[in-house]
């Protein structure tokens, strides 16, 4: 029976039964803070358990899509473990309890499959209650189970709650007897992989708090109706129903794990062990690859995109996990754009929304993968450069710093840092990696809480502002003023003076300073004070209306009180303004082009150049791109003034005046015009006509996030000297192709054409140079009491499938009568590689080409009794390799 025949039963049955059918919530789980992902059936009906809303209905059912990540490392080693699955959920909410719930889970599960039912042998269902529930006992015992095949369990087993605050209750449930092959007899307090649980009616009657773990939380009180909560797991009915092994067997997980082992040229052994210590390595990738690419698509599908923070990261790893795990496997390609459409064709019958959005969904993940293996290959060449040199001073460890600047400077993950490194034998300074991180958090926190709030106690900032009120910023209309020294703030607050050489924090009545804000940078300058100086190093609003400049004292002494003169760095002042100017046409274009919803999502003004953040869902094209700086660079050559007044917000928003998300804004605001072309909310500073900016040149695009891309751009005399740059590059490359500069272009795509053409060519020529002596080595062959035996090594820095075609190439020459094992080991990377193929005559002698291997390499390596292959031991040991398996086949034979 298919999954999605299962999720149409399992509805139907409780809709005919007066349930109404709810549709399964989103993953995130947004209105819980206490959660990144609903991990529960019940998640989405906690208010109408609790009593803080009225269910809109007396019974519910649905089938949950839910994900649980806190044991993601452990996904893949036990044919039960996964992220992403489904529960099959039905509820009461006061409406009825115990008995009904037992009644119809029992008549679901049993009823004939003609009937609507899953046809499950009632001999081979048993079922659990809590130690002490009597009343669920003998409403088991009334349905027709034996009392021996209902156990008691407790809190352990038998309690159910969320992991977080929130209702809870005993439980009762159900598991089917698979069979002796799959265990022990004796129920699921004897062997639960035999016994597979696929049901579980939580009977919830109290309000939990204080959860320390499963079996350690406090009972707040009984809630006001006693309530019931099924879960009954989809994947687990399927394994059972379409009697398969584990839940990688099903319909909806199997085509996605063979396609994976097609691509890597591996053999899922179905029945290859439930417990971590039984499972071979390449089976857990392949499951890890199954499971983290179907759970991908249900994240993104439901709106989550890969990011740093929060859902997204975890949606990031899990992508990274499935990516790494294919390369480990040897496949060197793309894996979404492979395996995301299998996953689709999976669940789409259950889910038919992932088919209709199936664009958005793979947009998201590719472009995911691309910026994910451009991270890999830098990273690798780094992280391979560190590990030689590790090696070559004869150190065991790679240093924390090592490993920081990796994951900082490169954003290559430490999980990779540590499995790359294992394989080549050398262990991390995790604890150095660690002490690393958590310095520059602290480091990032406090450079946060001084830019905003100084080295001095909020409070104090409070007291000068009680004190004299809003500070006045007069730079709209001039770059120097004279002011009094209103307050001195030190490291413990308000100072009576500063000496040379003392950092300082200062605040005027009035100034002509801009303090960081809007994405502006702020001012810096000089202020006179007395016979003192300070220079202006930046300028903060740690409270709304209290401008503090933060300075060094020069020269001299200053002190609060006194009349200084505040000027501010002009030449940085008109550099910044120019690039707030560019950012507003830029963000105005940009809508122009890409629609409405191309809002500015942050900015960043700095003197020549600005870094602009907008909303759109994906890649914005060159073509556009220039377009934009095109249209750009023509209002300039407009030179249309560049206007601001103050107004109401009403106001403005009837003039059209865009408005930025997530600022606040007062009932005054001021307006920015650049003639009839662009009209924005904005406090910077500006220039007074457009034709002021001399050039704006569009460096780059780029994504940042989720839906938000940035692009990066250089203004005046910046960009003119990029372009000079540029042309001197140009003009260099003509010369040395030969070529006008206008087909400098046309010729660089030649070569590299040429180049790539040259690549393939030379690979196909390696190939044939390995494959080329396949006759000559079979003729060769050794005989090891009556087995026929070829141990050769490739040529070095041959391909791994070269490799692996080259003996089996060897093995299909010697004649199939003959029992024939063929040995082919490899140098590439400073490693030794393995590969040994057998024939059917041999196998039949008792040998194993997977045994082999593992002899070889002392327990490690994969494949199966024909085919095997493993590696990862210095290169010179490539002759040690064929002289062992020469000795075991002889020893065997």
């Amino acid at each position: 029976m298919k999954t999605a025949e299962i999720k149409r039963r399992y509805l139907a049955h409780f809709e005919a039964n007066g349930h109404t059918v709810v549709p399964s919530a989103p993953l995130p789980a947004i209105e819980d803070p206490n959660l990144l992902f609903i991990n529960a059936g019940m998640v989405q009906f906690v208010p109408f358990f609790l009593g803080q809303r009225q269910a809109p209905y007396d019974r519910a059912v649905s089938v949950q899509k839910c994900i649980r990540t806190p044991d993601i490392d452990e996904v893949g080693k036990t044919s039960r473990h996964g992220t992403f699955f489904q529960m099959n959920g039905n509820f009461s909410f006061g409406d009825y309890f115990k008995a009904e719930a037992i009644r119809l889970a029992w008549e679901l599960s049993t009823n004939p499959v003609e009937k609507g039912g899953f046809g499950l042998d009632p001999s081979r269902i048993w079922t659990t209650v809590y130690l002490d529930d009597d009343e669920a006992f003998e409403m088991w015992r009334a349905t027709g189970v034996p009392a021996e095949r209902i156990v008691r369990r407790g809190k352990k087993d038998n309690w159910w709650h969320m992991g977080i605050p929130g209702p809870g209750g005993t439980c009762s449930e159900l598991f089917y007897d698979r069979g002796a092959e799959y265990g022990a007899e004796g129920g699921p307090e004897v062997d639960e992989d035999r016994y597979m649980e696929f049901w579980n009616l939580v009977f919830m009657q109290y309000e939990i708090t204080d959860v320390k773990s499963k079996e350690n939380f406090t009972i707040v009180s009984d809630l006001p109706k006693k309530n019931i909560d099924t879960g009954m797991g989809l994947e687990r009915v399927a394994s059972i129903l379409q009697g398969v092994d584990n839940l990688y067997e099903i319909d909806e997980v199997k085509p996605i794990l063979a396609r994976a082992a097609e691509l890597s040229g591996k053999v899922y052994g179905a029945h290859s062990g439930h417990e971590a210590g039984k499972s071979h390595p390449d089976d857990v990738r392949l499951r890890v690859i199954a499971d983290h690419v179907r759970t991908a698509l249900m994240l993104i599908g439901d709106g989550v995109t890969p990011s740093n923070e929060g859902r997204g990261y975890v949606l990031r790893r899990i992508m990274r996990r499935a990516i790494r795990a294919m390369r480990l496997l040897g496949w060197q390609g793309a894996t979404f754009p492979e395996l995301l459409p299998v996953a689709r064709d999976c669940m789409s019958p259950s889910y038919p929304e992932l088919a209709q959005e199936f664009g958005r969904i793979s947009t998201y993940a590719y472009a995911e993968e691309e910026a994910f293996l451009s991270t890999l290959r830098a990273g690798t060449t780094i992280l391979d450069s560190a590990i030689t040199e590790t090696k070559k001073s004869g150190g065991a460890k790679l240093s924390g710093a090592q490993a920081f600047q990796l994951h900082d400077t490169y954003g290559f993950p430490i999980d990779l840092t540590l499995e790359i490194a294992s394989e080549q034998g050398l262990d991390v300074d995790q604890e150095g990696f660690r002490r690393l991180m958590a310095d520059q958090r602290s480091r990032a926190k406090a450079d946060a809480a001084a830019r905003k709030t100084g080295h001095a106690d909020l409070s104090a900032y409070r007291a000068v502002l009680d004190d004299g009120g809003p500070v006045e910023f007069t730079g709209y209309a001039e770059v120097t003023r004279e002011s009094r020294v209103r307050a001195l703030l030190g490291d413990g607050g308000s100072i009576a003076a500063a000496g040379e050489g003392d950092y300082v924090e200062l605040v005027l009545d009035t100034t002509p300073f801009y303090a960081e804000g809007g994405g502006q940078q702020a001012d810096t300058g000089l202020i006179n004070v007395g016979g003192g100086q300070v220079e202006v190093v930046d300028v903060q609003q740690p409270l709304p209306g209290l401008i503090v400049h933060k300075a060094r004292v020069v020269r001299g002494e200053v002190r609060a009180g006194e009349t200084g003169y505040a000027e501010i760095d002009v030449t940085r002042r008109k550099a910044i303004s120019r690039s707030h100017t560019a950012t507003h046409l830029i963000h105005q274009t940009m809508r122009a082009f890409l629609g409405e919803s191309a809002t500015q999502a942050g900015s960043l003004n700095a003197p020549g150049r600005l870094r602009f953040d907008f909303n759109t869902p994906g890649a914005v094209s060159p073509g556009v791109l220039h377009d934009v700086e095109q249209q750009v660079n023509e209002v300039l050559l407009r030179d249309l003034e560049v206007h601001a007044f103050i107004t109401t917000q009403e106001e403005a928003r009837r003039l059209g005046a865009m408005a930025l998300f997530g600022e606040k804004y007062g009932d005054e605001v001021r307006v920015v015009e650049v003639g009839d072309y662009a009209r924005e909310l904005c406090g910077g500073t500006h220039v007074a006509r457009s034709g002021q900016l001399g050039l704006v040149k569009i460096l780059n695009e780029s994504s940042i996030g989720s839906g938000v891309r940035r692009v990066e751009a250089l203004v005046g005399i910046d960009a003119f000297g990029f372009l000079a740059k540029e042309h001197l590059l140009v003009s260099r490359l003509a010369e040395l192709f030969r070529v006008p500069g206008d087909q400098v272009a046309d010729r660089v795509e030649q070569t590299v054409t040429a180049l790539r053409d040259a690549e393939k060519e030379l690979e196909k020529m390696r190939a044939q140079l390995v494959l080329g002596g396949a006759g000559a080595l079979a003729e060769q062959a050794r005989d090891l009491r009556g087995v026929a035996y070829v141990g050769t090594e490739a040529p070095e820095g041959a391909a791994t499938n070269d490799v692996r075609t080259l003996a089996q190439e060897i093995r299909g020459k010697i004649d199939p009568a003959r029992p024939a094992v063929v040995a082919v080991a490899a140098r590439s990377n400073g490693k030794a590689s393995l590969i040994v193929a057998i024939n059917p005559a041999a196998r039949s002698r008792g040998l194993s080409a997977a045994d082999l291997v593992k002899g070889a390499l002392s327990g490690r390596g994969g494949g199966n009794a024909d085919l095997a292959q493993g590696g990862g031991v210095p290169a010179d040991q490539v002759k040690e390799l064929l002289t062992a398996v020469e000795k075991a086949v002889g020893e065997a034979a």
